[in-house]
């Protein structure tokens, strides 16, 4: 259990907590959200102990591990598996004592711990989780310095996974992630063993694999039970109803007022008028909620030109002597959305990359309409602006003969104010520094915009203000993103690179992520019998076996979401009542053991039905 009590903290002068508190109960997954600079990674800091708090307390169990992604991996020599079988610090110790130990009694023990951590399934377990964040098994035996700053990212991600601490603190994993690393991270964590506690802006992954939301605003914490959209509508009702309290009480407030002014000076109503001054230096003010600083994104419209844009027939694009894509028979149309799927390596950047002209075509031919334009945005561009010069001085190296007021509306139309207009860019948030990229990309009002990972470093709201700028854009749009949600409120259309092709994938993305998550069949072979046909009798069996494993799933999701609630209760972890929060944290604990096992039935027996009807 993580106990937040009454924290404070500053820093330079300016409060992020004032008597802030929470409780996580042990097993919880909760995503942390809050606005940009609210704090949320200041809070991992104090509980790692790397910041020391002003004010309160931040209590966890004595023994429990602590662990994150700091940093990434550094360049060295060693293999990507046996980096992350070193996260395991206790299993690497053991190995390495049993190799020298000469007591039995010593040996012994050795041999026995290592079988109580399961240390000789590690590598296995390692494996699976390199695999599952985009490294195949011959990339897994290569040296981490054969990899960029991002691919060692996700290394170190798949260590502190591996080393399974008791409280995981994850601060945007998926800005490292392709959509697949994405959607198996989001399973990865939903079936997480102890409590996590992560920082996104990812709404898929906030729906999909925690159960609560720690919300932070106006220097306090708040526990939301339930996922994110369920967050956002208890928010949006709390809202209204404090605005509509405020408003009510600001005509209540003007009515006192209005009596005080008219009969302060009347000798028959001075007392009357006395009695409402003192209603009013009581009453205690309801200040209507903040609205969110209107985040927006402002893209040009370009001209119309007669379709296609593009037209690509029986391509070929490569680098060097190798061919990535080939018979490519593509087009695009000015009103196009397009999100481009597959995994890392198969091609989904060089297909951006000839799209927007940054290479050509080996075979083949591409044709594009004579005036058009194209802006490109690329995470990498954002590392490439100039850190020492303004975002204003960006614009005016684009755009010298343009007027100051100009460059500075086009700053505001991207959410770039004008203190951050005259901030050096080594100043500004990650945000911000993609909103200028995304600015300078569409400078020149292209016909067609190719966006690869677009939401990286763009809190919620921003994301949500992308979305509505790209569906109210006149140009086609290439979209690359780990971002599911952006992807099914944008693209309407989707092609799948892979083995050098590009085809369109008729299904929708719902389906493209069950096919993820699915596990690989064996191919196919033409001299496998056909397997009989099951008798209705076995199928009725099947059926009625499935109906009541479904029925026990639900019966335990009930259980696991009452025993939610009261672990959520405040009065739970007053002083006192340590063992009644015991056996309900065991009962907690039965039940989610219960519920896996119960999951697992009723998928095998999902798997048989499926078999016997085929």
């Amino acid at each position: 259990m993580l106990k937040i009590s009454d924290i404070s903290y500053s820093v330079e002068g300016r409060p992020l907590f004032e008597g802030a508190s929470a409780t996580i109960p042990t097993g919880h997954k909760v995503g942390l959200v809050g606005r940009n600079g609210a704090g949320k990674t200041t809070l991992f800091r104090l509980i790692r102990g790397e910041l020391v708090l002003e004010g309160g307390s931040l209590n966890l169990p004595s023994r429990a591990q602590i662990g994150g992604v700091a940093q990434e991996v550094p360049a060295s020599e060693t293999s990507l598996i046996d980096t992350v079988l070193a996260a395991d610090t206790e299993r690497a110790d053991l190995l390495a004592e049993a190799e020298t130990a000469t007591d039995p009694a010593r040996i012994a023990d050795i041999q026995t711990r290592l079988a109580d951590i399961d240390a000789w399934s590690a590598e296995g377990r390692a494996a699976s989780i390199l695999k599952g964040l985009g490294f195949d098994h011959a990339e897994q035996q290569m040296p981490c310095s054969a990899f960029s700053g991002g691919w060692r990212m996700r290394v170190a991600l798949a260590a502190v996974l591996f080393s399974a601490p008791d409280l995981l603190l994850l601060d945007e994993p998926t800005n490292y992630l392709d959509l697949e690393g994405a959607v198996w991270l989001e399973t990865y964590l939903a079936r997480y063993p102890h409590t996590i506690l992560i920082i996104s802006h990812d709404r898929g992954l906030l729906n999909r694999a925690v159960g609560a939301i720690l919300h932070l605003e106006d220097r306090k914490l708040t526990l939301y039970q339930g996922p994110y959209d369920q967050f956002a509508r208890q928010r949006a009702e709390q809202r209204a109803v404090q605005a509509a309290m405020a408003k009510k009480q600001d005509a209540r407030r003007a009515h006192l007022q209005s009596f005080v002014d008219r009969f302060k000076a009347k000798a028959s109503k001075a007392k009357q008028a006395q009695s409402r001054v003192k209603m009013l230096e009581k009453m205690t003010p309801i200040s209507a909620p903040e609205e969110q600083a209107r985040r927006v994104f402002t893209f040009p419209d370009p001209e119309e030109l007669s379709p296609p844009i593009i037209n690509v027939e029986n391509g070929a694009v490569g680098y060097g002597d190798t061919i990535v894509l080939k018979k490519l028979n593509l087009r695009i149309d000015q009103d196009d959305r397009i999100a481009l799927l597959g995994k890392n390596g198969q091609g989904k950047s060089t297909l951006s990359k000839l799209l927007s002209g940054r290479l050509e075509t080996r075979e083949g031919r591409m044709v594009q309409s004579t005036k058009l334009r194209i802006g490109y945005f690329a995470q990498h561009q954002v590392d490439e602006l100039h850190i020492d010069e303004t975002p204003l001085q960006h614009l005016q190296s684009e755009r010298p003969d343009t007027q100051q007021s100009k460059l500075r509306a086009k700053l505001a139309g991207f959410g770039l104010g004008p203190d951050q207009a005259d901030t050096p860019v080594a100043r500004l948030s990650g945000g911000q520094k993609a909103r200028l990229s995304l600015l300078l990309a569409t400078l020149d009002a292209p016909h067609m915009l190719i966006l690869d990972e677009p939401t990286n470093h763009l809190d919620i709201e921003s994301r949500e203000a992308l979305v509505e700028a790209l569906t109210t854009y006149s140009g086609a749009v290439i979209l690359v993103s780990h971002d599911m949600h952006l992807l099914s409120l944008v693209a309407d259309r989707l092609w799948l690179v892979k083995d050098g092709a590009v085809m369109p994938y008729e299904d929708d993305l719902n389906a493209y992520r069950k096919m993820l998550l699915s596990v690989d069949k064996p191919a196919k072979t033409t001299e496998k019998p056909k397997p009989k046909r099951a008798s209705r009798e076995d199928v009725l069996a099947l059926r009625s076996e499935v109906r009541k494993c479904e029925m026990r799933v639900e019966k335990l999701n009930d259980m696991r979401d009452k025993l939610a609630k009261k672990l959520a209760d405040p009065a739970l972890y007053e002083d006192g009542k340590t063992g009644e929060m015991e056996v309900w944290q065991k009962k907690y604990a039965e039940v989610m053991d219960a519920l896996g096992r119960a999951e697992t039935m009723w998928m095998s027996a999902l798997e048989k039905l499926e078999k016997a009807q085929a």
